[in-house]
Protein backbone atom coordinates (compact mmCIF):
# COMPACT_ATOMS: atom_id res chain seq x y z
CA UNK A 1 0.00 0.00 0.00
CA UNK A 2 1.44 3.37 -1.15
CA UNK A 3 2.01 5.99 1.52
CA UNK A 4 1.59 9.79 1.09
CA UNK A 5 4.59 11.66 2.41
CA UNK A 6 4.37 15.45 2.96
CA UNK A 7 6.96 18.06 3.76
CA UNK A 8 6.77 20.14 6.90
CA UNK A 9 6.03 23.23 4.81
CA UNK A 10 3.12 21.47 3.09
CA UNK A 11 1.60 20.47 6.43
CA UNK A 12 2.04 23.97 7.86
CA UNK A 13 0.48 25.49 4.73
CA UNK A 14 -2.45 23.07 4.96
CA UNK A 15 -3.06 23.96 8.58
CA UNK A 16 -2.78 27.69 7.78
CA UNK A 17 -5.44 27.29 5.07
CA UNK A 18 -7.71 25.53 7.59
CA UNK A 19 -7.33 28.50 9.96
CA UNK A 20 -7.95 30.98 7.12
CA UNK A 21 -11.18 29.24 6.05
CA UNK A 22 -12.55 29.25 9.60
CA UNK A 23 -14.71 32.42 9.78
CA UNK A 24 -14.70 32.54 13.58
CA UNK A 25 -10.91 32.63 13.74
CA UNK A 26 -10.81 35.66 11.40
CA UNK A 27 -12.74 37.95 13.76
CA UNK A 28 -12.98 37.14 17.47
CA UNK A 29 -12.51 38.58 20.94
CA UNK A 30 -10.20 36.74 23.36
CA UNK A 31 -10.04 37.53 27.05
CA UNK A 32 -7.00 36.83 29.22
CA UNK A 33 -4.07 38.06 31.29
CA UNK A 34 -1.07 39.80 29.72
CA UNK A 35 2.28 38.06 30.14
CA UNK A 36 5.77 38.41 28.61
CA UNK A 37 4.85 41.79 27.05
CA UNK A 38 7.62 43.32 24.92
CA UNK A 39 7.58 46.57 22.92
CA UNK A 40 9.88 46.02 19.95
CA UNK A 41 11.99 48.82 18.39
CA UNK A 42 10.06 48.29 15.15
CA UNK A 43 6.88 49.40 16.92
CA UNK A 44 5.35 45.91 17.17
CA UNK A 45 4.09 44.57 20.54
CA UNK A 46 4.70 40.90 21.36
CA UNK A 47 2.91 39.36 24.37
CA UNK A 48 1.27 36.21 25.71
CA UNK A 49 -2.39 35.95 26.64
CA UNK A 50 -3.13 33.38 29.34
CA UNK A 51 -5.78 32.12 31.69
CA UNK A 52 -5.78 29.39 34.35
CA UNK A 53 -5.56 26.55 31.83
CA UNK A 54 -3.66 27.79 28.79
CA UNK A 55 -1.60 30.43 26.94
CA UNK A 56 -1.65 32.01 23.48
CA UNK A 57 1.07 33.96 21.69
CA UNK A 58 -0.07 37.36 20.41
CA UNK A 59 1.34 40.19 18.34
CA UNK A 60 0.06 43.70 17.57
CA UNK A 61 1.77 45.27 14.56
CA UNK A 62 2.78 48.93 14.65
CA UNK A 63 0.09 49.85 12.09
CA UNK A 64 -2.67 48.86 14.55
CA UNK A 65 -1.25 50.60 17.62
CA UNK A 66 -3.09 53.88 16.90
CA UNK A 67 -6.18 52.41 18.57
CA UNK A 68 -4.33 51.36 21.74
CA UNK A 69 -5.22 53.82 24.49
CA UNK A 70 -3.08 52.47 27.36
CA UNK A 71 0.40 51.11 28.10
CA UNK A 72 0.31 47.33 28.26
CA UNK A 73 1.90 45.73 31.33
CA UNK A 74 2.26 42.34 33.00
CA UNK A 75 -0.82 41.05 34.75
CA UNK A 76 -3.40 43.26 33.03
CA UNK A 77 -6.75 41.68 32.21
CA UNK A 78 -7.52 42.58 28.62
CA UNK A 79 -9.83 41.69 25.76
CA UNK A 80 -8.06 41.33 22.43
CA UNK A 81 -9.89 41.60 19.11
CA UNK A 82 -8.19 40.16 16.06
CA UNK A 83 -7.40 37.11 13.95
CA UNK A 84 -5.93 33.71 14.83
CA UNK A 85 -3.57 32.41 12.17
CA UNK A 86 -0.60 30.09 11.67
CA UNK A 87 2.96 31.36 11.37
CA UNK A 88 4.18 28.87 8.76
CA UNK A 89 7.89 29.17 9.44
CA UNK A 90 7.64 27.99 13.06
CA UNK A 91 4.48 25.91 12.66
CA UNK A 92 2.86 27.80 15.52
CA UNK A 93 -0.38 29.64 15.66
CA UNK A 94 -0.75 33.07 17.22
CA UNK A 95 -3.26 35.86 17.51
CA UNK A 96 -2.79 39.00 15.42
CA UNK A 97 -4.33 41.75 17.54
CA UNK A 98 -6.15 44.67 15.90
CA UNK A 99 -7.64 46.19 19.05
CA UNK A 100 -6.86 45.74 22.73
CA UNK A 101 -9.01 46.99 25.58
CA UNK A 102 -8.92 46.56 29.31
CA UNK A 103 -11.37 43.90 30.41
CA UNK A 104 -14.06 46.26 31.66
CA UNK A 105 -14.60 47.67 28.13
CA UNK A 106 -14.65 44.37 26.27
CA UNK A 107 -18.42 44.06 26.06
CA UNK A 108 -18.70 47.62 24.81
CA UNK A 109 -16.16 46.95 22.07
CA UNK A 110 -18.16 43.96 21.00
CA UNK A 111 -21.34 46.05 20.85
CA UNK A 112 -19.38 48.77 19.02
CA UNK A 113 -18.14 46.40 16.31
CA UNK A 114 -21.55 44.76 15.92
CA UNK A 115 -23.37 48.10 15.52
CA UNK A 116 -20.65 49.43 13.21
CA UNK A 117 -20.97 46.41 10.93
CA UNK A 118 -24.77 46.60 10.98
CA UNK A 119 -24.90 50.31 10.12
CA UNK A 120 -22.28 49.88 7.41
CA UNK A 121 -24.38 47.13 5.81
CA UNK A 122 -27.36 49.53 5.87
CA UNK A 123 -25.29 52.01 3.84
CA UNK A 124 -25.20 54.72 6.51
CA UNK A 125 -21.45 55.19 6.01
CA UNK A 126 -21.71 55.56 2.22
CA UNK A 127 -20.13 58.65 0.67
CA UNK A 128 -23.13 59.40 -1.53
CA UNK A 129 -25.16 60.31 1.58
CA UNK A 130 -22.60 62.79 2.89
CA UNK A 131 -23.41 66.50 2.68
CA UNK A 132 -20.68 68.90 1.55
CA UNK A 133 -19.46 71.28 4.24
CA UNK A 134 -20.24 74.87 3.13
CA UNK A 135 -17.15 77.03 2.80
CA UNK A 136 -18.65 80.25 4.14
CA UNK A 137 -21.20 80.03 6.95
CA UNK A 138 -23.17 82.55 8.97
CA UNK A 139 -24.35 80.33 11.85
CA UNK A 140 -22.51 77.47 13.54
CA UNK A 141 -24.41 75.00 15.69
CA UNK A 142 -22.60 73.15 18.48
CA UNK A 143 -24.01 70.15 20.36
CA UNK A 144 -21.80 69.50 23.39
CA UNK A 145 -21.57 70.15 27.11
CA UNK A 146 -21.75 73.80 28.05
CA UNK A 147 -18.73 73.35 30.32
CA UNK A 148 -15.35 71.88 29.58
CA UNK A 149 -12.47 72.45 27.22
CA UNK A 150 -14.28 71.30 24.07
CA UNK A 151 -16.83 74.12 23.92
CA UNK A 152 -14.24 76.73 24.95
CA UNK A 153 -11.87 75.59 22.20
CA UNK A 154 -14.62 75.63 19.58
CA UNK A 155 -15.82 79.12 20.52
CA UNK A 156 -12.29 80.54 20.79
CA UNK A 157 -11.10 79.16 17.46
CA UNK A 158 -14.33 80.00 15.62
CA UNK A 159 -14.26 83.61 16.81
CA UNK A 160 -10.58 83.97 15.98
CA UNK A 161 -11.12 82.65 12.46
CA UNK A 162 -14.31 84.62 11.80
CA UNK A 163 -15.81 86.91 14.44
CA UNK A 164 -18.87 87.46 12.22
CA UNK A 165 -20.09 83.86 12.56
CA UNK A 166 -22.95 83.38 15.03
CA UNK A 167 -22.41 80.38 17.34
CA UNK A 168 -25.55 78.58 18.58
CA UNK A 169 -24.78 76.22 21.48
CA UNK A 170 -27.11 73.44 22.57
CA UNK A 171 -25.89 72.41 26.05
CA UNK A 172 -26.27 68.64 25.78
CA UNK A 173 -25.52 65.89 28.26
CA UNK A 174 -22.60 63.99 26.73
CA UNK A 175 -22.03 61.23 29.31
CA UNK A 176 -24.33 58.90 31.19
CA UNK A 177 -27.70 57.27 30.63
CA UNK A 178 -29.44 60.43 29.43
CA UNK A 179 -26.62 61.51 27.09
CA UNK A 180 -27.80 59.82 23.90
CA UNK A 181 -31.31 61.27 24.11
CA UNK A 182 -29.94 64.72 24.97
CA UNK A 183 -27.57 64.67 21.98
CA UNK A 184 -30.40 63.66 19.64
CA UNK A 185 -32.57 66.53 20.93
CA UNK A 186 -29.70 68.95 20.36
CA UNK A 187 -29.17 67.81 16.77
CA UNK A 188 -32.87 68.16 15.96
CA UNK A 189 -33.17 71.53 17.70
CA UNK A 190 -30.26 73.07 15.78
CA UNK A 191 -31.52 71.54 12.54
CA UNK A 192 -34.91 73.16 13.13
CA UNK A 193 -33.18 76.45 13.95
CA UNK A 194 -31.50 76.35 10.53
CA UNK A 195 -27.80 76.57 11.29
CA UNK A 196 -25.45 76.31 8.31
CA UNK A 197 -23.26 73.57 9.79
CA UNK A 198 -23.24 71.62 13.06
CA UNK A 199 -20.47 70.28 15.31
CA UNK A 200 -21.43 67.30 17.50
CA UNK A 201 -18.87 66.07 20.02
CA UNK A 202 -17.07 66.32 23.30
CA UNK A 203 -13.60 66.02 24.83
CA UNK A 204 -11.63 62.83 25.28
CA UNK A 205 -12.28 59.96 27.68
CA UNK A 206 -12.60 56.22 28.01
CA UNK A 207 -14.85 54.13 25.79
CA UNK A 208 -17.45 54.23 28.56
CA UNK A 209 -17.28 58.04 28.67
CA UNK A 210 -17.70 58.30 24.90
CA UNK A 211 -20.33 55.58 24.59
CA UNK A 212 -23.26 57.94 23.99
CA UNK A 213 -21.79 58.72 20.56
CA UNK A 214 -21.84 54.98 19.75
CA UNK A 215 -25.60 54.63 20.32
CA UNK A 216 -27.83 53.75 17.39
CA UNK A 217 -30.28 56.61 18.03
CA UNK A 218 -27.47 59.19 17.90
CA UNK A 219 -26.08 57.67 14.69
CA UNK A 220 -29.56 57.71 13.15
CA UNK A 221 -30.11 61.34 14.12
CA UNK A 222 -26.80 62.35 12.52
CA UNK A 223 -27.64 60.36 9.38
CA UNK A 224 -31.15 61.91 9.10
CA UNK A 225 -29.97 65.47 9.75
CA UNK A 226 -30.30 67.74 6.70
CA UNK A 227 -27.65 70.10 8.07
CA UNK A 228 -24.01 69.06 7.45
CA UNK A 229 -22.64 67.48 10.64
CA UNK A 230 -18.99 67.45 11.72
CA UNK A 231 -18.21 64.86 14.40
CA UNK A 232 -15.58 65.84 16.98
CA UNK A 233 -15.48 63.21 19.72
CA UNK A 234 -12.47 62.85 21.99
CA UNK A 235 -8.91 62.83 20.73
CA UNK A 236 -7.50 61.86 17.35
CA UNK A 237 -7.17 58.20 18.40
CA UNK A 238 -10.81 57.98 19.55
CA UNK A 239 -13.22 56.68 16.95
CA UNK A 240 -16.98 56.49 17.53
CA UNK A 241 -19.91 55.37 15.42
CA UNK A 242 -20.98 58.92 14.52
CA UNK A 243 -17.51 59.51 13.03
CA UNK A 244 -18.48 57.11 10.25
CA UNK A 245 -22.05 58.45 9.88
CA UNK A 246 -21.26 62.18 10.00
CA UNK A 247 -20.54 64.21 6.89
CA UNK A 248 -16.99 64.96 8.10
CA UNK A 249 -14.88 63.66 10.98
CA UNK A 250 -12.60 66.00 12.89
CA UNK A 251 -9.85 64.52 15.07
CA UNK A 252 -10.58 67.02 17.88
CA UNK A 253 -13.17 69.71 18.70
CA UNK A 254 -10.54 72.37 17.91
CA UNK A 255 -9.99 70.86 14.49
CA UNK A 256 -13.76 70.75 13.97
CA UNK A 257 -13.97 74.51 14.50
CA UNK A 258 -11.19 75.04 11.96
CA UNK A 259 -12.98 72.81 9.44
CA UNK A 260 -16.36 74.48 9.99
CA UNK A 261 -15.33 78.15 10.07
CA UNK A 262 -13.37 79.63 7.19
CA UNK A 263 -10.55 81.92 8.29
CA UNK A 264 -11.84 85.34 7.28
CA UNK A 265 -8.28 86.70 7.31
CA UNK A 266 -7.45 84.45 4.40
CA UNK A 267 -10.58 85.71 2.68
CA UNK A 268 -9.55 89.31 3.20
CA UNK A 269 -6.06 88.54 1.87
CA UNK A 270 -7.61 86.77 -1.09
CA UNK A 271 -9.94 89.70 -1.77
CA UNK A 272 -7.01 92.12 -1.47
CA UNK A 273 -5.05 90.06 -3.98
CA UNK A 274 -8.05 89.99 -6.29
CA UNK A 275 -8.45 93.76 -5.85
CA UNK A 276 -4.80 94.34 -6.76
CA UNK A 277 -5.09 92.06 -9.77
CA UNK A 278 -8.29 93.83 -10.80
CA UNK A 279 -6.70 97.27 -10.42
CA UNK A 280 -3.63 96.22 -12.37
CA UNK A 281 -5.86 94.81 -15.05
CA UNK A 282 -7.98 97.99 -15.11
CA UNK A 283 -4.95 100.28 -15.31
CA UNK A 284 -3.41 98.14 -18.01
CA UNK A 285 -6.70 98.14 -19.91
CA UNK A 286 -7.11 101.90 -19.50
CA UNK A 287 -3.57 102.49 -20.76
CA UNK A 288 -4.25 100.28 -23.74
CA UNK A 289 -7.53 102.09 -24.44
CA UNK A 290 -5.82 105.47 -24.13
CA UNK A 291 -3.23 104.40 -26.67
CA UNK A 292 -5.98 103.15 -28.94
CA UNK A 293 -7.88 106.44 -28.57
CA UNK A 294 -4.71 108.36 -29.44
CA UNK A 295 -4.26 106.15 -32.47
CA UNK A 296 -7.87 106.74 -33.52
CA UNK A 297 -7.41 110.45 -32.84
CA UNK A 298 -4.42 110.57 -35.18
CA UNK A 299 -6.30 108.55 -37.75
CA UNK A 300 -9.33 110.83 -37.44
CA UNK A 301 -7.13 113.90 -37.64
CA UNK A 302 -5.47 112.50 -40.72
CA UNK A 303 -8.76 111.49 -42.30
CA UNK A 304 -10.77 114.61 -41.30
CA UNK A 305 -12.36 116.67 -44.13
CA UNK A 306 -10.22 119.72 -43.28
CA UNK A 307 -7.06 117.62 -43.40
CA UNK A 308 -8.17 115.97 -46.63
CA UNK A 309 -8.89 119.41 -48.10
CA UNK A 310 -5.44 120.62 -47.01
CA UNK A 311 -3.90 117.55 -48.57
CA UNK A 312 -5.83 118.16 -51.78
CA UNK A 313 -4.81 121.83 -51.77
CA UNK A 314 -1.20 120.86 -51.27
CA UNK A 315 -1.53 118.32 -54.05
CA UNK A 316 -3.14 120.93 -56.32
CA UNK A 317 -0.38 123.40 -55.47
CA UNK A 318 2.18 120.77 -56.33
CA UNK A 319 0.39 120.07 -59.62
CA UNK A 320 0.14 123.77 -60.27
CA UNK A 321 3.85 124.22 -59.69
CA UNK A 322 4.62 121.24 -61.90
CA UNK A 323 2.25 122.57 -64.59
CA UNK A 324 3.80 126.03 -64.36
CA UNK A 325 7.26 124.54 -64.61
CA UNK A 326 6.20 122.41 -67.56
CA UNK A 327 4.64 125.46 -69.22
CA UNK A 328 7.80 127.52 -68.65
CA UNK A 329 9.93 124.69 -69.97
CA UNK A 330 7.67 124.34 -72.99
CA UNK A 331 7.73 128.11 -73.61
CA UNK A 332 11.52 128.13 -73.37
CA UNK A 333 11.71 125.32 -75.85
CA UNK A 334 9.21 127.04 -78.14
CA UNK A 335 11.07 130.34 -77.89
CA UNK A 336 14.30 128.57 -78.63
CA UNK A 337 12.79 126.93 -81.65
CA UNK A 338 11.24 130.24 -82.69
CA UNK A 339 14.59 131.93 -82.43
CA UNK A 340 16.02 129.22 -84.63
CA UNK A 341 13.21 129.69 -87.12
CA UNK A 342 13.67 133.46 -86.98
CA UNK A 343 17.31 133.10 -87.72
CA UNK A 344 16.48 130.77 -90.54
CA UNK A 345 13.87 133.16 -91.83
CA UNK A 346 16.31 135.98 -91.61
CA UNK A 347 18.59 134.02 -93.84
CA UNK A 348 15.77 133.62 -96.34
CA UNK A 349 14.14 137.02 -95.94
CA UNK A 350 14.20 139.27 -99.11
CA UNK A 351 14.40 142.35 -96.91
CA UNK A 352 17.47 140.97 -95.25
CA UNK A 353 18.92 140.39 -98.66
CA UNK A 354 18.00 143.88 -99.72
CA UNK A 355 19.58 145.33 -96.63
CA UNK A 356 22.71 143.44 -97.52
CA UNK A 357 22.90 145.36 -100.80
CA UNK A 358 20.85 143.11 -103.04
CA UNK A 359 17.86 144.28 -105.09
CA UNK A 360 14.69 142.62 -106.26
CA UNK A 361 13.67 143.11 -109.93
CA UNK A 362 10.14 142.54 -111.28
CA UNK A 363 8.49 143.33 -114.62
CA UNK A 364 5.28 145.20 -115.13
CA UNK A 365 3.33 142.06 -114.38
CA UNK A 366 5.08 141.55 -111.08
CA UNK A 367 7.17 138.56 -112.21
CA UNK A 368 10.64 138.24 -110.83
CA UNK A 369 13.35 138.75 -113.37
CA UNK A 370 16.11 136.41 -112.39
CA UNK A 371 17.95 136.05 -115.68
CA UNK A 372 18.97 138.44 -118.44
CA UNK A 373 17.42 135.95 -120.77
CA UNK A 374 14.01 136.99 -119.46
CA UNK A 375 14.71 140.70 -120.03
CA UNK A 376 14.06 142.70 -123.21
CA UNK A 377 15.30 146.05 -124.26
CA UNK A 378 12.76 148.73 -123.66
CA UNK A 379 10.97 146.60 -121.00
CA UNK A 380 9.75 148.48 -117.92
CA UNK A 381 11.12 147.13 -114.69
CA UNK A 382 10.63 147.80 -110.98
CA UNK A 383 13.73 147.51 -108.79
CA UNK A 384 12.95 146.90 -105.10
CA UNK A 385 15.61 148.10 -102.71
CA UNK A 386 15.85 148.16 -98.91
CA UNK A 387 14.63 151.71 -98.64
CA UNK A 388 12.31 152.03 -101.66
CA UNK A 389 11.58 151.18 -105.29
CA UNK A 390 13.08 152.35 -108.58
CA UNK A 391 11.39 152.42 -111.99
CA UNK A 392 13.74 151.60 -114.89
CA UNK A 393 13.75 150.84 -118.60
CA UNK A 394 16.04 148.24 -120.09
CA UNK A 395 18.35 149.94 -122.57
CA UNK A 396 20.76 147.08 -123.01
CA UNK A 397 21.25 143.43 -122.17
CA UNK A 398 24.66 141.95 -121.51
CA UNK A 399 24.92 138.26 -120.74
CA UNK A 400 27.83 137.04 -118.61
CA UNK A 401 28.92 133.72 -117.13
CA UNK A 402 30.07 133.40 -113.44
CA UNK A 403 31.74 130.45 -111.70
CA UNK A 404 29.74 128.87 -108.81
Amino acid sequence: MARSVYTVTQVNTYIKNMFTQDYMLQSLFVKGEVSNCKYHSSGHIYFTLKDSKGTMNCVMFAGNRSGLKFQMAEGQQVIVFGTVDVYERDGKYQMYAKQIALDGAGALYERYEKLKQELEELGMFAKEYKHPIPRFIKTLGVVTADTGAAVRDIIQIARRRNPYVQIILYPAIVQGEQAAESIVKGIRALEHYGVDVMIVGRGGGSIEDLWAFNERMVAQAVFDCTVPVISAVGHETDTTIIDFVSDLRAPTPSAAAELAVYDVRHLFELLENYRNVLYRGMYSRLDAERERVKKYELQLKYMSPANRIREKKNYLMTLEERLEELMKRSLREKRHRLDIYIEKMKGLSPLQKLQSGFSYVIDEDGRNIRSVKNAKIGQELQIQMSDGRLSATITGVMEEQYDD
